[in-house]
């Protein structure tokens, strides 16, 4: 059945009140996820509550079609459901749900760009400086991230990229560096390029570059992103002492902007880099009925998750699985870099803390 059918397929009146009877009999107010899914299988929806009995409920009392939970109740013709111990474990639950099933009716989760911006070091001949909504798994691209504001962040890129002397031309350009001299019999020109002629591109496309040249500008812009490397705030800081030491008090102005650009985003990257290393710890929620469970969290991803310990024995094991960890990571990533596989829940474990900042309480520090 093509989706389109089963968009249009509503289930019967009779249907839609035997999946109301289930959930009533069968249903417990307990924190938990539940799935949505139609007549031939497909999981439409994805959800979490910490009252499962009353949110399933609720869909039964909105307006169809104005409502979304109408309309897409009414293309199910199966509600099931599981329970969890706590409203952060269906949090994860449902996020690991929504990436496997990928439910047409979720937005939020599938994709986090659409609140947030990333720069993408995109991978070819002559690595590009990108501002995207998000991360992709299927290339060899590197992803610094993620950012609020996407047009700020935009300006930001240029600056640094007409700082290094970085193309912006489209990825699918021909690049023709200077040490590929059999290419070359006249001297280097310019395919129309306006940046490679104002100086703010070194020309990676028309022979006015080195390989090595152009690798050491990406090296800087990396390093920079990474918080090692300053050189691009030193090199505007100078150009606007000088600018202004000759009166040319406009292009000192534009120069200062242009520094206060990258000072900004130097400043986000410095809170990113804090947010996520501070986000190692132990982590106790209290669960449903005493279930309480135990979360090692380690640069703001779960690493493990088991009950409270009740005993020294216990309590001896969950060390030993943090000290595991530790001797078992992988190398670190550079700061600023995240992983695309670990987005998401990255921002979903900062944003819990965010949420309910009192939760903190309940860490304690990891300890190698």
């Amino acid at each position: 059945m093509s989706r389109k059918t089963t968009r249009a397929a509503y289930v019967t009146a009779a249907e839609l009140d035997a999946m109301r009877q289930h959930v009533r009999k069968s249903a417990l107010d307990k924190p938990g996820v539940y799935r949505m899914i139609s007549p031939g299988g497909e999981v439409l929806y994805v959800g979490k509550s910490k009252r499962i009995r009353s949110r399933l409920m609720s869909y039964f009392r909105c307006d169809f079609p104005a409502d979304k939970g109408a309309r897409m109740l009414r293309e199910a013709n199966a509600i099931d459901w599981e329970y969890t111990p706590s409203e952060f474990a269906a949090l994860l639950q449902e996020l690991r749900l929504i990436k496997k099933f990928r439910p047409r009716f979720n937005v939020m989760m599938k994709s986090d760009g659409r609140h947030y911006a990333f720069i993408k070091l995109a991978d070819s001949a002559a690595p590009k400086l990108l501002v995207v909504r998000a991360p992709t798994l299927d290339d060899n691209s590197v992803y610094y991230g993620p950012f609020h504001g996407a047009q700020r962040l935009g300006e930001a890129v240029r600056e640094l990229s007409d700082a290094l002397g970085l193309r912006d031309c489209a990825l699918d350009t021909r690049m023709v560096f200077s040490d590929q001299p059999e290419l070359f019999e006249t001297p280097p020109i310019t395919p129309g390029c306006i940046r490679y002629e104002i100086g703010k591109c070194v020309g990676p496309c028309c022979g006015a570059s080195s390989v090595a040249r152009y690798a050491s500008r990406v090296s800087d812009a990396r390093a920079f992103l990474e918080g090692r490397h300053d050189g691009p705030i030193e090199s505007l800081r100078e150009q606007m002492i000088v600018a202004s030491e000759l009166m040319n008090f406009e292009r000192a102005a534009s120069l200062r902007d242009k520094l206060q650009r990258l000072e900004d985003l130097r400043e986000e990257f410095t809170r990113l880099r804090f947010a996520v290393e501070t986000l190692s710890f132990t982590y106790t929620v209290k669960g449903f009925e005493g279930d309480d469970r135990v979360y090692v969290i380690r640069r703001g991803l779960v690493r493990a998750e088991q009950q409270k310990p009740k005993s020294r024995k216990d309590r001896t094991a969950l060390h030993e699985l943090v000290r595991s960890m530790f001797a078992n990571e992988q190398p670190q990533a550079a700061p600023g870099v995240v992983p695309t596989h670990a987005i998401d829940e990255l921002m979903l474990v900062s944003s819990w803390f965010r949420r309910h900042p009192k939760e903190l309480k309940r860490t304690k520090p990891l300890v190698a």
